[in-house]
């Protein structure tokens, strides 16, 4: 009887990572990429090890970028939030917001996140992009940082590769430290 909840607990741990990992993939894989410009900030936590820390421009909202009318934007800290992006150049902008229900226009890709602080008519929203873990010792690029996200349909993005000065991470750091 032990030997066989043992199995069978296994089997579910095994199942689960498995299910992770392919969760994952799956979002890697997705045909939608947009290109996101990045915000300067503290690029380095030298307590976590060695990862950059990313800001992007698409995380600050105004009041107007909401389709509906949001009087106290406080009020939405805690709350899921939907952009929709549209090409604008290079890179992916805020076209509209939502705290419900978004369409995706013509060209639009929606990209979902949370509010997380709220001020004077800006609304911070994090993303799950925040964090890019790196080799040991490239966690302070200096040169301007993009990131290409893949959105899968449900809007959930997960970074596929980020560029210093246009290259390649690893790449650009390789000739950094030289």
């Amino acid at each position: 009887m032990k030997t066989k909840a043992f199995i069978i607990v296994l089997v579910l741990q095994c199942a689960l990572l498995l299910g992770l990992v392919t969760q994952q993939e799956l979002r890697l894989a997705s045909p939608t990429t947009v290109l996101l410009e990045t915000a300067p900030v503290d690029p380095r936590d030298l307590l976590r090890g060695d990862y950059v820390i990313l800001s992007y421009k698409i995380s600050s909202l105004a009041a107007t970028n909401f389709s509906q009318a949001i009087s106290d934007l406080r009020a939405a800290d805690g709350m899921p939030v939907v952009v929709a992006l549209e090409k604008r150049g290079q890179f992916h902008e805020v076209e509209s917001a939502s705290l419900g229900q978004l369409e995706a226009g013509t060209g639009q890709v929606l990209l979902k996140g949370r509010a997380v602080h709220s001020w004077s008519g800006q609304m911070r929203v994090e993303y799950g992009l925040e964090r890019y873990y790196v080799k040991e010792g490239t966690g302070n690029p200096r040169g301007k940082l993009t990131v290409e996200v893949a959105v899968s349909s449900g809007g959930k993005g997960v970074i596929k590769q980020v560029f210093l000065d246009g290259k390649p991470y690893a790449e650009a750091m390789r000739h950094q430290r030289q």
